[in-house]
Order: C-alpha cells, then sequence, then structure tokens
C-alpha cells in the first residue's frame, strides 16, 4: 500500500461516472446549515482541507498493492498447506465472496463519506471510538513484525550475491545431519536429516534459541538490526513528504512482485514432481470441510490478507473525492487478492511438489514450522537447486518479498501517521512519521533477539489475529445494529447515487457478523496451546499475548467512559442514561467534509424521511 495526493480540490472526472445515476434523486441544495445546528456544528462545517489522492490510478495501485502483500505468498501457502491443501480453498472462496468482498466494500464506504481516519470515523457512534483506537494499536504491533520481515527480505537480498549461495551447502555452523541442497534425498539410507537452508536460517540468520524464553530474551542480531534499520528507513523515504509523494511508489509495488512471480511459476511447474504440488493444493478433501478451524483459519487470512479491520481501508478511502466508483474498487481489489494468492499457491506448491519429489515424502510433510519457515527456508532452499544463475532468481524473489512487504507497511504506517494527525492536525506531517519510524524501529529489535521468531508468533497469532477480529466483530454490530443498516443504506445512496442490493444488506446485517461471530468464539473454545516448531508457550508467553490482544480492545471500554464524562455536561442532558443515550448517536460531524455536500446531505436525510412518513 502506498500513497499519493495532490492538494484538496474536486476531481471532475470522478463525478462523471455518476452524472447519468444522479438524475435518479431530485437533490436540492440548501442555502444555510440544517436548523438547529449548534456553534459546534457551524465550526465542523469550516472542518480543514484533506488532501485528495492525485488521481484515481494511485489510490487502486496503493489498494492492491496494500492488499496484496507477503501474506499473499507465505501465509497463504502455507495456511492452506496446513489446513488440507485443496480442501482450504473451498472455505476461502466462500469466505471471500460473502464475507471479505462485503467487508472491504463497507470499510470503503465508511472512509469515503465523511474522508475520516479510522478513529474520527466513529463520529457516527461516539461510543464505540475506542474500536479505532484498539485497531491502531494492533495495528502499530502488526507492523512491527512486517517491517522485521522486510528486514529479512534485505538481509537474503544481500546475501544471493555470493558465488555460491550460503544457505545451499554446509558451513561450519551445519549439524551432522546437514545436507546440502544438491543431495538427492531418496538415495539416502536415513530419514532423520535437515537441509542446509533450514540450518542456514536457524543457526546463522535468526540464531534462535531452542530452550524459548526460558533463557531470557537474548541482545539484538547486529545484522539483522542494520536490515531493519534499512527497512524503516526505506518507510520514512517514501512517507517524509507525506501522501503527496508516496503512491507514486505504487506503481511499483503493485506491479512487479506479479512480474516475479509469473517467472517463478514458469520455473516452478518445469521442475520434476510439480504436478504432485499442484494436485495436492486443487484437490479438495471434502472432509475437512466439517473442521471448524479450516473456517476460522479462511475468515483469519481473509481478514489479513485484505487488510480488514485494521483501519488501513477506511484511511485509504478517507482521501477519496466523495463521489469515487468505490463499489468497483472493491470488486477490482478482491479480485486482485484472490488471483495473486491462486498465483502464489501454483507457485510455491509446484516448488513444493518438486521438494517432495527430491525428498521422497508426501508434500503434506515438506514443511516443518511457520510461516516464515516457507518465506526463508523452503524458497531458499528450491532456489539453490535452480540450475542457472540461482543468484539472479532468489535476489528477484526476496526483491519481490520486499516490494510486497513495503507496500503493506507503508499502509499500516500512514495509517498511524492518519490517526495522530487527524486529532493533532498543528502537527507537521514528517514530524509524526518520523516518530512513528523510530518507535517502530526500537519494538521491532526484539524480533532480532534469538527469542524473536516466539515473539513474532505471539504477536502475529493475538494482534493480528484474536484482537482484529474480535474489534471487527464490534465494528460490525456498532455500524449495523447500533448507528442503523438502513442509515448507512441512504449514506451510501446520497454518495455513490446508487442503490445498495439484497446481497450486500444480507451480508453486513445478518451474515457477517452472525458467521463471525461464531467461528471466533467456536475457534476460542477449542484453542490449543500456542507453538513454534517443538516449542509450546508457557503460561508467561500465553499470558503475555493475551494481554497484547486485551490492551487493544480494552481500548473501547476506556474510550467509551471518557466520551461519557466528556458529555455529561452537554446541554438539554440532565441524567446519566440520558448522556449515555447520546454517545451512541452520531454527531453532526457525520456528515460529508465539503460544506455544500453537507447541507445537500441533510436535505436528502430530511426528504426520505419525509416520504417514509408519507408511506406510513
Amino acid at each position: 500500500m502506498s500513497l499519493s495526493m495532490s492538494s484538496f480540490k474536486d476531481k471532475g472526472t470522478d463525478n462523471q461516472a455518476f452524472e447519468s445515476d444522479s438524475k435518479d434523486e431530485d437533490v436540492t441544495q440548501l442555502e444555510s446549515p440544517p436548523s438547529g445546528a449548534s456553534n459546534t456544528h457551524l465550526e465542523e462545517w469550516a472542518r480543514p482541507e484533506r488532501e485528495q489522492w492525485s488521481n484515481s490510478r494511485e489510490f487502486l495501485l496503493s489498494c492492491i498493492s496494500m492488499a496484496v502483500g507477503i501474506g499473499n505468498v507465505w501465509r497463504f501457502p502455507f495456511v492452506a498447506l496446513e489446513n488440507g491443501g485443496g480442501a482450504f480453498l473451498i472455505p476461502y472462496l466462500l469466505v471471500l465472496i460473502f464475507i471479505g468482498k462485503p467487508l472491504y466494500y463497507l470499510e470503503f464506504c465508511l472512509g469515503q463519506f465523511a474522508s475520516f481516519g479510522p478513529v474520527k470515523l466513529w463520529e457516527l457512534s461516539p461510543a464505540f471510538r475506542g474500536i479505532g483506537y484498539g485497531q491502531a494499536v494492533s495495528t502499530m504491533a502488526v507492523l512491527t513484525f512486517y517491517t522485521f520481515l522486510m528486514g529479512l527480505c534485505v538481509f537474503f537480498f544481500f546475501a544471493s550475491f555470493h558465488s555460491v549461495l550460503p544457505w545451499s551447502i554446509c558451513g561450519p555452523w551445519a549439524s551432522s545431519n546437514c545436507l546440502n541442497s544438491n543431495t538427492n534425498t531418496t538415495l539416502l539410507n536415513f530419514s532423520s536429516f535437515t537441509t542446509a537452508a533450514e540450518e542456514y536460517f536457524r543457526e546463522v540468520v535468526l540464531q534462535v534459541d531452542p530452550l524459548g524464553f526460558n533463557n531470557g530474551i537474548g541482545l539484538p542480531e547486529w545484522r539483522l538490526s542494520l536490515c531493519l534499520l534499512a527497512s524503516w528507513v526505506i518507510i520514512f523515504i517514501v512517507q517524509a513528504k507525506g501522501v503527496r509523494s508516496s503512491g507514486k511508489a505504487a506503481y511499483f509495488t503493485a506491479i512487479f512482485p506479479y512480474l516475479v512471480l509469473f517467472v517463478m511459476l514458469g520455473r516452478g511447474v518445469t521442475l520434476p514432481g510439480a504436478s504432485k504440488g499442484i494436485l495436492y493444493f486443487i484437490t479438495p478433501r471434502w472432509e475437512k470441510l466439517l473442521e471448524p478451524r479450516v473456517w476460522y483459519a479462511a475468515v483469519e487470512q481473509a481478514l489479513f490478507s485484505l487488510t480488514i479491520g485494521f483501519g488501513v481501508v477506511v484511511m485509504l478511502a478517507s482521501y477519496n473525492n466523495f463521489r469515487h466508483n468505490v463499489y468497483r474498487d472493491a470488486t477490482i481489489i478482491s479480485f486482485a487478492d484472490t488471483f495473486t494468492s491462486l498465483l502464489a499457491g501454483f507457485t510455491i506448491f509446484s516448488i513444493l511438489g518438486h521438494l517432495a519429489e527430491l525428498m521422497d515424502v508426501e508434500v503434506s510433510e515438506v514443511l516443518k514450522g511457520g510461516g516464515t519457515t516457507l518465506a526463508f527456508i523452503s524458497y531458499p532452499d528450491a532456489l539453490a537447486r535452480f540450475q542457472y544463475v540461482p543468484q539472479l532468481f532468489s535476489a528477484m524473489f526476496f526483491l519481490m518479498l520486499f516490494t510486497l512487504g513495503l507496500g503493506s507497511a507503508v499502509a499500516y504506517t500512514a495509517t498511524i501517521i492518519t490517526v495522530i494527525c487527524d486529532q493533532f492536525p498543528h502537527i507537521k506531517k514528517w514530524k509524526v512519521t518520523l516518530w512513528v519510524c523510530i518507535v517502530g524501529f526500537l519494538v521491532g529489535l526484539l524480533y532480532t533477539t534469538p527469542q524473536g521468531q516466539h515473539i513474532l508468533t505471539l504477536v502475529n497469532h493475538y494482534a493480528g489475529g484474536v484482537s482484529i477480529m474480535f474489534l471487527m466483530i464490534l465494528q460490525l454490530v456498532a455500524v449495523m445494529w447500533v448507528y442503523g443498516l438502513k442509515k448507512l443504506l441512504y449514506d451510501i445512496e446520497f454518495m455513490l447515487h446508487r442503490k445498495t442490493g439484497l446481497y450486500w444488506k444480507i451480508c453486513w446485517g445478518v451474515l457477517n457478523p452472525l458467521f463471525i461471530t461464531i467461528v471466533f468464539v467456536f475457534s476460542q473454545i477449542t484453542a490449543k496451546p500456542l507453538t513454534y516448531g517443538d516449542y509450546v508457550f508457557g503460561n508467561v508467553a500465553t499470558g503475555f499475548g493475551i494481554g497484547l490482544a486485551g490492551f487493544s480492545v480494552a481500548m473501547v471500554p476506556l474510550f467509551f467512559l471518557l466520551e461519557v464524562w466528556n458529555k455529561k455536561n452537554t446541554a438539554g442532558i440532565s441524567t446519566l442514561w440520558e448522556v449515555i443515550q447520546h454517545t451512541f448517536k452520531p454527531t453532526s460531524a457525520w456528515s460529508p467534509m465539503d460544506p455544500d455536500l453537507s447541507k445537500e446531505y441533510h436535505h436528502f436525510l430530511a426528504s426520505k424521511k419525509q416520504k417514509s412518513t408519507e408511506g406510513k
């Protein structure tokens, strides 16, 4: 993801697509604010102008760059492998159609309507403002480990320029069971072995402590720290001038990964045993559909891949022209995300089939470990087996992974920056960017320690999974059942000049909140202790993870109490119950940013109310 916007101006080209539709609704502009508007309301009508995208292409490419990230290449294939290969594709595709796409479109509409970031968005119901802050906390946590993964890509990218790939041969760091990458394991008389790539990643790159947290956290590894620093410096450079410049990177971050993936796919399908892996990927195992954990994994992957529930989609759309066609963009981006996941799946499983052929094992037994195992052990091992210029393919692959990570990391960073700048608009954006990058780098040093992978596993599960899914449920309840689905449909109709179909109404109002709630509750009831490889997290580590998720979720009741406190002196409200009720109602700021459009919007609502009254 990346942003680029010019100074605030009306984009006439974005409105042209709706000129024919606008005839369907007779909306007359008001000459003055709605009657009864308070002084606060009048001040809000004079909101500071907000930057907008330079053009619609940059917005679309930035969204694709954000959605199509490292998660598509290393997380999706691993989750598919862990949940039965082809068996996972069915629930995943169903979740994308009925959960992913509707939620993506919903967040687009919420962000674009009022031109607010994920915190200010909750002018629609201030009682839930803590959802935005909770999402910001989780987003920052995910950003720190995402940038660490980018640092690993930097490390492997420079290591690819050795005359011999360092993970292709067993060096002095290797154990007696280590095998070079060019060894055909089918000719061996023993099965207890480890590849050079695995031992290189574990012993040289990460220097993992097998005893986990029992020996403490340890000190940061200096080479990984420098690679992490380089990643943050690049993020800062992309964001330093604010949203006016960062979107230009989207042309590269959104397109280059596809070139490399197609090259890798062309090479992968020609490897011996590739068909074995591809068949495993596309062959459904129907009995897996009865396992709730497969559905939970599908929901979690869809939310993670599309970055739904993090506040990122809301932030991106908040810089749009009010009439921009997000309906079209939501369809394009959902398709691009699904296509990329499938493309990466075919690419990766062709390579896994080749490895299974060489190791004389089943495809499901090729990988032992988490998602980083796939990206930084299996891929490098497969690249080392390439007959011609493996260094070139390796450098291209890790540059692609870094590019994928950069697109998403810039989106996460921009979300944090937007939250801060929306609250404190007087602070220069480059200073906020600098401090976000500094804090992110300092926190990210934890991942460069011997216990870094254990910490990453905890953060990924609790901050990137548990807390985000819980906040997503609260967000749906707040928007659909508190603010009201009917009001939301009016907002979308006024903004896009189009009626919302039955498919969206059913998904938003019933299917999405209920399905995600059921899957989430059942998954937590049946949850097993978290593991990393053979290491099982103890009570202290698990408590830390729960505390991390709890801290994000605690923002909701905390800011609810703060909203109640701030509104206790509101004119015309005398009792605590009235104050509480008032916090659940949208404020006058929940309207289009442009004053003329805001007047027109209130007139539109009044006409709808009148028609509804006449219908009764």
